[in-house]
């Protein structure tokens, strides 16, 4: 008699999601509510933009309008037959050209000082970043307004005992004193004095930046700064060798959101100008297509901030060290 012996098949076992497919899943939860209100809400209302740039929008009583298809000649008209529009949009990149580079500076100098071991950090940290929440609501309007600056230049500042009224801070004549035996042009003293008169906008807005340079900062391994300071290295070596290369993701992360920031300010001379074309048709006088010139230039604008972002992202990547976490 033998015995017979019955082999049963191993049990399969259930796979058990990894730590970051769990991660991914659960980074999907807490973006979809967005996702839902961008399909829902944001998407159409971008789909109707984009089709009253393309036609002659005619709003009409009792709410209703009429719609007239175009093609692109609200934005030829944009373009070309509006004498202000081309002229406000130069200014607005080239005065942004200079701002989006002084705010990454600014609130990186600052990130890095507060950084240091000093009495009282905590409290300068907060300072530094109260702009950021007084620059939101009811106060950006009132920024917008420059109500401070029209006080001033009406003649009823504070007197300062020289007889004139309220001024800038630093004006291109007394740089021109100051750079006239350093042989210095009337463009990099005209660029100096438009950067120091608008050091209160640059600081006003370098509150997020420096609080995301500050969290990079402080990601970086003490004992990389202790193997260069066994090695000999000098302070400044340190900076440019271990500090910018290890923070420089954010400081792509910094610039993006920089550009898109200074470009959709309620200040920016551009929005200004379209909000005053959509609202009563003053910049060509547009009458009844006001509401599609305006969408028009709008759109135009949104075009332009996207290359701009893609060009310094694309820029910017070149010059981005990501560290592995093998390395």
């Amino acid at each position: 008699m033998t015995n017979e012996v019955k082999l049963s098949a191993p049990k399969r076992r259930k796979k058990i999601a990894s730590l970051d497919r769990r991660k991914a899943r659960a980074g999907w939860f807490f973006v979809l509510p967005f996702l839902i209100g961008f399909v829902l809400i944001y998407l159409p209302m971008v789909w109707q933009s984009i089709n009253i740039s393309f036609t002659n929008t005619r709003f009409l009583s009792g709410g209703a309008y009429e719609m007239k298809w175009v093609g692109f000649q609200n934005y030829i008209d944009a373009l070309q037959v509006d004498p202000q529009f081309s002229q406000v949009l130069l200014t607005g990149l080239g005065s942004l050209a200079l701002d989006i580079p002084a705010i990454l500076i600014f609130s990186l100098f600052m990130a890095i000082m507060l950084n240091q071991k000093m009495v009282g950090r905590a409290v300068f940290r907060s300072i530094f970043f109260i702009p950021v929440v007084l620059s939101t609501g009811i106060m950006e309007v009132i920024s917008a307004m420059d109500v401070l600056g029209d006080y001033m230049e009406s003649g009823e500042g504070i007197d300062d005992g020289s007889g004139k009224g309220g001024e800038a801070l630093v004006s291109a004549d007394d740089l021109a004193l100051l750079f006239a035996n350093m042989k210095v042009g009337e463009g990099l003293v005209k660029t100096v004095t438009d950067m120091v008169n608008n050091i209160f906008d640059i600081v006003n807005r370098s509150g997020v930046q420096m609080l995301i340079f500050l969290a990079a900062l402080q990601s970086i391994s003490p004992a990389i700064y202790e193997s260069c300071k066994i090695d000999g290295a000098t302070s400044w070596e340190t900076f440019w060798k271990i500090t910018l290369p290890m923070i420089s993701p954010m400081i792509l992360v910094n610039g993006i959101y920089t550009i898109i920031d200074s470009f959709t300010t309620e200040s920016n001379p551009v929005m200004v100008y379209v909000q005053s074309v959509y609202s009563d048709g003053t910049g060509a006088n547009y009458g009844n297509k006001a509401s599609s010139i305006s969408t028009a230039m709008a759109w135009i604008y949104f075009l332009i901030v996207g290359l701009v972002v893609a060009l310094i992202a694309a820029i910017m990547s070149g010059f981005v060290f990501y560290q592995r976490k093998n390395d």
